[in-house]
């Protein structure tokens, strides 16, 4: 998603510093060219030698350095970058940018940036709440500038409260929702449902299986980012709550239906990936189950789930899309295409679970997408790339 992206990251003086250097890390490895911009103070808590090592560009800090390329640099960086973003931001950074100051080589450069801006503040929990920093933020926001709100916990300073500095998986996050992908969904509704269900025995124990809602998170993800007004739909899964969509927590086989059956007709797109269980306890006990109440291993008396994708698919709206998913161990093609017609979905994403690299908890999968017309076998990729390769083949269906 951001391989190739020229990033400009602002770095200014504040103990959260050195969690610039893991952001500058992670768009590293996703491939991005990252050119660091540090304010003198941001250099007693951070050398700027350590962004060079990291970034393989050098750190700029001085206006007037002369080791530069003949180009004003400040301007270059600006022109060139897709994407800006200020981690941390501290009070007096923030207010120089909600008034177009522009008296180093860091509000020089951000004042010339067009490009999409993130600012992610990080100071003691006073200042932060201060009318002056509120009204300043407030002006940025107006101005186009993206606010992640620093996290609330125990600061460096001792104090506890908001100020902490977002997470570089959240900035990472921003980046990617902002200038990972063409905005192709933009104006489509897109319902994703994720994860496992479970389904109580007793007040202890339940019924589940391994999914860890990773592949139906990703699809979530790449659908916000491509424009799509997302409702994720999900079970109990260990994943952080994905931002940029309304997030509805379920528990049971019946709070995904009636979460989803609720939803489903203001929706353009649909795409069930959540493992829900097929049968349940037909009864609950009230209390735990003893093993020395039963003689030898307990019975327990099954009954269906209500199908939540057959009722999708017999209640269609005109003009939307169903795709469901379709995890097998044989005869993976003949079984995913007999759903695809009994249930009238649009599209399957099928995979074998058995695949090395396709399944439950990895990163990867191994996915073919199997419509009316036609089997699209995808290679092993990443559950973030299978999501994007799944969403394009859904707007190819749709333009049909």
């Amino acid at each position: 998603m951001l391989k190739g992206k020229h990033i400009l990251l602002g770095v200014t003086g504040g103990i959260a510093a050195y969690k610039a250097c893991e952001l500058a890390s992670a768009l590293v490895k996703k491939g991005c060219d990252v050119n660091v911009v540090m304010t003198r103070n941001a250099t007693e808590f951070v050398t700027p030698l350590t962004f060079d090592a990291l970034t393989h560009n050098r750190t700029v800090i001085d206006t007037f350095d002369r080791q530069h390329s003949y180009e004003i640099e400040h301007i270059s960086l600006a022109d060139k970058a897709d994407l800006a973003i200020v981690a941390p931001a501290s009070a007096d950074i923030i207010a120089k940018l909600a008034n177009g100051l522009a008296d180093d080589m860091l509000t020089t450069t951000l004042l010339a940036c067009t490009c999409p801006k993130i600012c992610a503040p990080a100071m003691n929990t006073h200042m932060y709440e201060n009318p002056a920093t509120q009204r300043n933020l407030k002006q940025l926001e107006e101005d186009g500038w993206e606010l992640l709100e620093p996290d609330a916990g125990v600061l460096a300073c001792g104090a506890v409260g908001n100020g902490r500095l977002v997470s570089p998986d959240r900035m990472v996050e921003a980046i990617e929702h902002c200038i990972g992908h063409e905005k192709d969904l933009s104006g489509l509704s897109v319902l994703v449902t994720a994860g496992p269900t479970q389904e109580p025995v007793d007040p202890v124990r339940y019924l589940t299986n391994h999914s860890s809602g990773k592949m139906g998170y990703a699809i979530a993800k790449a659908a916000a980012a491509r424009g799509a007004e997302v409702t994720l739909v999900t079970g109990k899964t260990s994943l952080p709550r994905p931002s940029y969509m309304e997030v509805v927590e379920i528990t049971t086989a019946a709070d995904m239906y009636e979460a989803v059956t609720s939803r489903s007709e203001k929706q353009d797109i649909i795409i069930k990936a959540a493992a829900v269980a097929d049968f349940r306890p037909a009864a609950v006990a009230d209390q735990k189950i003893k093993k020395f109440s039963v003689d030898g291993a307990p019975s327990i008396a099954l009954e269906k789930t209500a199908d939540i994708l057959a009722f999708l698919g017999e209640h269609k709206s005109p003009g939307q899309t169903l795709c469901g998913f379709s995890m097998e161990t044989e005869h993976m093609v003949e079984n995913s295409r007999a759903k695809l017609e009994k249930k009238n979905l649009d599209l399957i994403a099928a995979n074998n679970v058995k695949e090395q690299g396709a399944g439950f908890a990895v990163d990867t999968n191994v996915l073919t997408l199997i419509s009316k017309e036609k089997e699209k076998q995808l290679p092993l990729m990443s559950k973030e790339e299978a999501a994007d390769a799944l969403l394009d083949e859904i707007l190819t269906l749709r333009k049909k």
